[in-house]
């Protein structure tokens, strides 16, 4: 899961944000199912941002987590809850999400943080699987298995939604690439490769390794809020999933490239156009799990440090030159 902090092709993106911001202009083009693809955008966006948010605190901090399941669906039930219980609008969750993940990622970090390597990742496993049977069977509070739904939908057109999870994303890309830049990255970095010798030069890694568990919870946070207000509806199963959201977090991460500037947006295109191909294949059923886990294996060997850290070994492996 290690992996060199490599930022290969800086890129442009402002001109990235431009061409990502024309993509509604999909709607013009006969023939095409706008409201589709709007949607698969949508996703790729937002799986993007929890990428992001898994990347900070595994791919740069090296704290391997199981449980961002846990941030999301905390993230997903504060916007829900507000409505439900409130009757405010479940946008206010993105903001209501921030200090609520937030304080719940402290008390997380105070419990699994105390353990190191696979302990600590079981242990982020176990914290997902706790808010899970808490949330179903708290039928009063957050309805159990029927979840919640939102039945005042803010627009019937995903134009808006598009927006605003880029912009989302485009703040969340701005804030991780200036925070691993910083003497606080550097701080990661040196506790990702070596804590004990992080500890030696005076570093509190407790200290930061809390900061990134926070920092990457919130960010988790903020898409789980956004899906509630998106999607109009929530539950235990989908929210707080070890395999749709955990599992899916570290195979974006994985498959575009650990502790990468553009990694976990190129993952998040590639899962999820991958996850549409495999939807329309006939009688596939739950055996996506099983195509996604062979990926999984195939990237590992071939591309350890994913689509983006390996570019170069990804070229030649295709057969690709650069042009002269």
């Amino acid at each position: 899961m290690r992996a060199p902090v490599a930022n290969p092709g800086r890129g442009r993106p402002l001109a990235v944000l431009a061409a990502l911001a024309a993509l509604p202009l999909i709607a013009l083009v006969p023939g095409v199912n706008a409201n589709y693809w709007m949607h698969n955008f949508i996703l790729v966006v937002m799986w993007s941002i929890i990428g992001m948010s898994w990347n900070l605190l595994s791919g740069y901090c090296g704290q391997v987590s199981f449980g961002h399941a846990a941030f999301f669906g905390i993230g997903a039930y504060t916007a829900g809850l507000l409505y439900a219980k409130l009757g405010l609008s479940a946008w206010w969750g993105m903001l209501a999400s921030v200090p609520v993940v937030g304080a719940a990622a402290l008390l997380v970090g105070f419990i699994c943080l105390r353990l190191r390597g696979p302990f600590f990742a079981l242990s982020t496993i176990a914290i997902g699987v706790i808010l899970r049977i808490v949330a179903e069977n708290l039928v009063g509070f957050t309805g159990g298995d029927q979840g919640i739904m939102i039945r005042e939908r803010t627009w019937v057109e995903k134009t808006w939604y598009f927006y605003i999870i880029l912009a989302v994303a485009a703040a969340t890309f701005w804030f991780v690439d200036r925070l691993v830049a910083s003497r606080l990255g550097y701080y990661f970095v040196a506790i990702r490769e070596d804590q004990d010798a992080a500890e030696s030069l005076g570093i509190d890694t407790t200290r930061y390794k809390t900061i990134a568990l926070v920092l990457s919870a919130v960010i988790c946070g903020l898409a789980g809020a956004f899906y509630t207000s998106y999607m109009g509806y929530i539950d235990p199963k989908v929210v707080f999933a070890l395999h749709d959201v955990s599992v899916m977090a570290i195979m974006v991460v994985m498959v575009g490239g650990v502790a990468t500037r553009w990694g976990p947006a190129i993952g998040a295109v590639i899962m999820i156009l991958l996850a549409e191909i495999i939807r329309t294949i006939p009688k596939v059923g739950t055996a996506h799990h099983t195509l996604f886990g062979v990926l999984l294996i195939v990237v590992i060997i071939f591309l350890p440090n994913g689509v983006v850290g390996d570019a170069g070994a990804l070229r030649r492996l295709l057969r690709i030159r650069r042009p002269s």
